[in-house]
């Protein structure tokens, strides 16, 4: 119901083959680039801001450009990039065919592909903050192309390491700065191998060819890394042909790859890699924490572990709502998400089942939506077997039949037709307007009778279900809507890729708010303030979370029931309820991404911990106090 802006995708295509085999065994040479393209469509969900594509051409002649790269604007990025490419090439006299004319003429006719897609969680936006970021130099090693998912918590102190050895950066952002960094990076790593080759009577052409022997993107990586603080996926292409993707020792962002012997490729989703390449699960794996796969300029592939990893704190909201559920395992904890939620359903609703439908806004819920379904049929089939069981002597035909016949019913009550120029109106006209972003299935509830449950992948704000989703369902004269969260309460914001910064933006900290000066606890607000600030002057080496104060007084059940008074506006006929998924029902459904610190506030790195207070700091001096 409020969608997210999220993490960026990736998509890496190193051909390990020269042009010329792919043309004989698929038609074309352009065999790299049509695989790039699918694994950044299949990641579409994940850049709607813009994208851009980068490539490099090995062995290019002296003289000849061998970095290419394109960007756009907009959610038809992706198109308008590849339309861009295609218009290059003259498929009329069989360019399309022709791997050898390609590779001495063409642009992107290249063995290293780099493709991104940006969704911005800083608000920066324009053709200017879109990957990949390109750095170059007239030595093909020291040329450096960069893209990534990620967000530093501690720009601040790169910008300064920048600055403390004598840098000038020109950009206070962190992809910008990244780009600075592992440059001088670069450029010091080349320069060594350059000496020391000198040394050893290397001379022209030759040191060149050497320094592309020994240079190892692993140590550049090992130099630059230790100050990053967040979490990234961060890849990257010199100039003479290496490639990585590295992955922060949290394993907060995700990434995957699959190798064979005619081709490497990395993408942000597993389920994406499997289309793309059409392989099964199993061949593609995943990066661990800390780790980045390299590819040499002659095609070698290298796991090398980077960082030592930490306790892995995988970004959980990437399995409730942001990757594709066309993944096995992200499918199957969607459904185990819904499942676990049904005894709180069913007490929010009387445990009256056979006065309750079932339903879901919006589609990405419907994973979530068939799981609950599951839980619900696993209930009532066991009211069933008791049934049954203490009445075996005394049921007939009819009776037995009426109770087999009792199931549990399920609609799609809500359809998003059309997208309204709500834009037209203001105020009031525009939240009136909002109020008909979907159409409801009329007769599918009886009036006054019904409970209507409806769940959601998240409840982050809630202006989205007081200002439309609540008033569209009431149409349909409910008794009792219940809205359902696959998640939990989302309490504080994010610092690592996800577009939630501001505290005021959550409903479940304004409750905890509220709840505060409803019970004349006002104090506690002012006492986490005091802290806040006293952590940040200090600046200790390990900061705490200061923010969890304001929720301590109360239990999860307290806050939902205030977040259920605040959403209910005026007009609305039916009684509303919220019901949360717990911390623990998410780590049974998910496993192996404990990174709740949206929920728990357990923030993996001590940028996050930081990050988080001075986000209260900034609602109580700007907002609060005011």
């Amino acid at each position: 119901m409020e969608p997210l802006k999220h993490e960026c995708g990736i998509a890496i295509v190193r051909l390990l083959k020269p042009l010329s085999y792919y043309q004989q065994k698929y038609g074309t040479w352009m065999y790299g680039l049509q695989k790039l393209y699918l694994l950044m469509e299949k990641q579409h969900n994940r850049g709607q801001e813009g994208a851009g594509i980068a490539s490099v051409k090995l062995d290019a002649r002296r003289g000849d450009e061998y970095i290419f790269r394109e960007k756009a604007l907009g959610s038809t990025a992706i198109t308008e990039i590849f339309d861009k490419i295609n218009a290059k090439i003259d498929f009329d006299k069989g360019q399309n065919a022709d791997a050898d004319y390609a590779k001495e003429h063409l642009p992107f006719a290249s063995e290293l592909y780099m493709g991104h897609l940006r969704y911005s969680s800083t608000g920066k936006a324009g053709l200017d903050f879109i990957h990949p970021f390109l750095r170059r130099d007239n030595w093909c090693a020291k040329s450096l192309v960069i893209c990534g998912n990620f967000s530093l918590t501690n720009v601040e102190d790169v910008y300064e390491d920048l600055v403390r050895i004598g840098q000038h950066p020109r950009r206070y952002a962190d992809t910008h700065l990244l780009l600075d960094q592992l440059g001088h990076g670069l450029d010091m790593e080349i320069e060594y191998l350059y000496r020391e080759c000198q040394a050893e009577g290397f001379e022209g052409a030759e040191t060149t060819k050497e320094i592309d022997k020994r240079f190892d993107v692993s140590k550049l990586l090992k130099r630059c890394s230790p100050i990053w603080d967040g979490g990234y996926v961060v890849s990257g292409m010199t100039g003479s042909g290496e490639t990585f993707t590295m992955r922060d020792p949290w394993g907060i962002r995700t990434a995957f790859y699959y190798a064979d012997d005619e081709i490497v490729v990395v993408a942000s989703e597993r389920p994406v890699i499997q289309t793309a390449m059409n392989v099964p699960i199993n061949s593609v794996k995943e990066l661990n924490s800390g780790e980045a796969l390299i590819v040499d300029r002659r095609g070698k592939l290298r796991i090398v572990p980077i960082l030592e990893p930490k306790e892995k704190k995988a970004c959980s909201f990437e399995r409730i709502y942001f990757s594709r559920g066309s993944d096995a395992d992200i499918y199957k904890e969607r459904k185990m998400l819904g499942e676990l939620l049904v005894e709180p359903i069913l007490k929010s609703v009387d445990y009256d089942i056979d006065n309750t439908v079932l339903s879901f806004i919006p589609n990405t819920a419907e994973v979530a939506y068939f799981g609950m379904l599951n839980g619900f049929e696993k209930y009532l089939n066991k009211q069933k077997i008791e049934y049954i069981l203490q009445h075996k002597d005394k049921l007939d035909e009819a009776e037995l039949e009426k109770v087999l016949s009792r199931r549990i019913r399920s609609e799609k009550v809500a359809i998003k037709d059309i997208k309204l120029r709500t834009f037209i109106a203001q105020g009031k006209a525009r939240n009136d307007m909002a109020a008909h972003v979907y159409d409801v299935t009329y007769g599918t509830i009886v009036d006054d009778v019904d409970n209507l449950v409806v769940i959601d992948d998240s409840i982050v704000r809630g202006t989205t279900l007081k200002q439309s989703i609540l008033k569209i369902l009431d149409r349909l004269n409910p008794k009792r809507i219940v809205i359902v969260s696959s998640s939990p309460q989302v309490r504080y914001p994010d610092c690592y890729g996800i577009d939630m910064s501001s505290m005021s933006e959550f409903i479940a900290f304004r409750a905890a708010v509220e709840l505060l000066h409803d019970r004349n606890m006002e104090s506690v607000i002012e006492e986490t303030y005091n802290a806040a600030k006293e952590q940040i002057k200090e600046n200790p080496a390990q900061y705490v979370n200061c923010v969890k104060n304001i929720y301590a007084p109360f239990t999860d059940e307290e806050i939902s029931e205030k977040i259920a008074e605040m959403l209910h506006s005026e007009g609305l006929k039916a009684e509303i309820k919220i019901v949360y998924q717990t911390i623990d029902g998410l780590h049974q459904s998910c496993p192996d991404h404990l990174g709740d610190w949206y929920f728990s506030g357990d923030f993996p790195t001590n940028g996050g911990m930081k990050f988080v207070n001075e986000a209260f700091i900034d609602y109580f001096e700007k907002e609060y106090k005011k």
